[in-house]
């Protein structure tokens, strides 16, 4: 169990080699107390030990470096707390967090979880519907919001009825709350709200593949179930001098619980930086200047980032990435250009970081999900929930409970029975397992190609085509066929000054020899981009036609 004011590790320092991810596995054993709220793990016990210590560091778009410690973080979400408190804002009430990643945004969530409350992450790239239907499916009662997106949210206001409270960092007037004026108010005599490792703290909505968007809402407990895999996954973290960034936005799961909590619980100085669109030279200026020695990015993120100069002086000792498999030639490139592993970890929003691959305590398989993380028990079922032997395909499904699994679909009680069935909670993700034990992600079960009897997944082929050097990103879906139902269609975005004469027959041969000849695709698509979620995953079912 972590110590509340040390925050050592839940895990021991495991040694190199194969086999030690198992005796991890088998010597773990989760201890979780009654009494949790991440507005204490991951701000206030700091605050009380060492209020001095550099909790963020925030670097403005102007170019200014600020610092805040734990003693400023816990002063501003006690500040801004008891102003929401004093609005109305109770225990169970969602509080919507509309800005940028920058230290405004912590202190949101801290100020909402100290009630008792819900804190509500948002995308500021959200257009007026996306906003509209999450704001009023989450009934949000407050939103503190950045002052470039305040007129978005006051337009909407007669659309929602059930928010009452806004908060926002630029100029304000009534009905509207300034941030500023609300951290220059003392708040003597807060006292921060009890809550149990049960209680809701986090609603994160689902980007909305397949249907309208879920609100997934979870507990407090969900903190301590992210910890095992990052502790792994970042390089045996936290260790001596760390340092943490992400330029995932923090309005996701990725970027808030893979890296921007974690980093606070563990007293790890977090790098706070919003990029306007991703550089990846300035990106990587970013890590050497600043020392990071852990991050988490992104797969496509990555894959731009390849194509840039690696500046001299970086500290990194891993990056954690995930959201799709990686290829053997970008794990290469991690390992040569950026002097670290990039160990790669699976999960959902549902469910998050349960499955991992890491350097050094197993082997490494380009293109697999990994072993399941200590703590977290997970299968790979066929028909009749039986675990498929080497070689099937089968659904990733994870045993409930778990700690790092969801309470409920916020508003649909159907849609949670149908994720949680028989005690497993169904992810929907295909893969089958390898002799050794590690699972090879296959697809999403409504991506899967079925061509001439064969069961496809785009992944393999996807990471076939992104190692040739003139290819970005690439995608792959099935078109309808009428003799082999439907075909494999690839559509690809390549380098600037690329020549395209001869290359789609290049592919091709490049797929046939990497993967399979049935997997070759019959058509190579050029494509300037391609169509993404905003958490920056592919959206396949809107290439399906073009």
């Amino acid at each position: 169990m972590p110590d509340l004011r040390s925050a050592r590790r839940l895990l021991p320092r495991p040694a190199s080699g194969r086999g030690n991810w198992e005796r991890l596995r088998a010597g773990f054993a989760w201890d979780i107390p009654d009494a949790v709220n991440i507005a204490h793990l991951c701000c206030d016990r700091w605050a009380e030990a060492d209020p001095s210590r550099v909790a963020v560091i925030h670097l403005g778009a102007d170019g200014a470096r600020s610092e805040w410690t734990y003693g400023d973080l816990k002063r501003a979400s006690d500040r801004l707390a008891a102003a929401l408190a004093a609005q109305g804002i109770m225990r169970g009430d969602r509080v919507a967090v509309l800005m940028a990643q920058n230290p405004a945004v912590l202190v949101a969530h801290l100020a909402a979880m100290k009630l008792g409350a819900v804190s509500l992450p948002l995308f500021t790239l959200f257009g007026e519907d996306a906003l509209r239907y999450r704001l009023r499916d989450s009934g949000a009662r407050a939103i503190v919001v950045e002052a470039g997106s305040l007129d978005r949210v006051m337009a909407l206001r007669p659309d929602l009825p059930e928010l009452e409270v806004v908060v926002t960092t630029g100029l304000a007037a009534p009905p509207v709350l300034a941030f500023d004026e609300i951290l220059a108010t003392p708040a003597p005599g807060f006292v921060s709200v009890p809550t149990d490792a049960e209680d809701a703290a986090v609603m994160i909505y689902t980007s909305g593949t397949t249907g309208d968007p879920k609100g997934v809402l979870h507990a407090h407990r969900f903190l301590y179930g992210h910890l095992p895999c990052l502790e792994l996954s970042l390089g045996w973290f936290p260790g001596e001098g760390d340092i943490g960034w992400t330029p995932a936005d923090w309005a996701w799961i990725g970027g808030l619980m893979d890296m921007a909590l974690p980093c606070l619980y563990y007293g790890v100085p977090l790098v706070s930086h919003r990029f306007a669109k991703f550089d990846p030279e300035a990106a990587l200026a970013l890590m050497a200047a600043e020392g990071v020695t852990s991050a988490f990015i992104p797969p496509t993120a990555l894959r731009l980032m390849r194509q840039a100069p690696v500046p001299k002086g970086l500290r990194l000792r891993a990056v954690g990435s995930g959201g799709e498999a990686l290829g053997g030639d970008l794990l290469d490139w991690g390992r040569g250009a950026l002097g670290c592993p990039i160990n790669e970890f699976y999960g959902q929003t549902e469910c998050n970081l349960v499955v991992a691959s890491v350097d050094r305590v197993m082997e490494r398989v380009p293109g697999a999900m990994g072993l399941a993380v200590p703590g977290h028990d997970v299968a790979v079922l066929g028909p009749g929930d039986r675990p498929v032997g080497a070689g099937e395909v089968g659904e990733v499904c994870v045993r409930a409970p778990d700690p790092v699994m969801f309470l409920e679909y916020w508003g649909k009680p159907q849609a949670t029975a149908d994720k949680v069935v028989d005690g497993w909670l169904r992810t929907g993700d295909l893969a089958t397992m390898r002799d050794d034990g590690q699972m090879v992600f296959h697809a999403r079960d409504d991506d899967v190609i079925t061509s001439a009897g064969y069961r496809i997944g785009p992944v393999e082929i996807e990471q076939a085509l992104a190692t040739h050097p003139d290819v970005v990103m690439a995608a792959v879906v099935g078109e309808p066929d009428p003799i082999r139902t439907e075909v494999v269609v690839a559509h690809v975005v390549l380098r600037e000054g690329a020549d395209w004469t001869g290359l789609p027959e290049a592919l091709q041969a490049l797929v046939r020899d990497r993967v399979s000849a049935h997997c070759v695709p019959r058509r190579v698509v050029r494509a300037e981009s391609l169509p993404m979620t905003a958490t920056g995953k592919v959206l396949r079912r809107a290439l399906r036609g073009q």
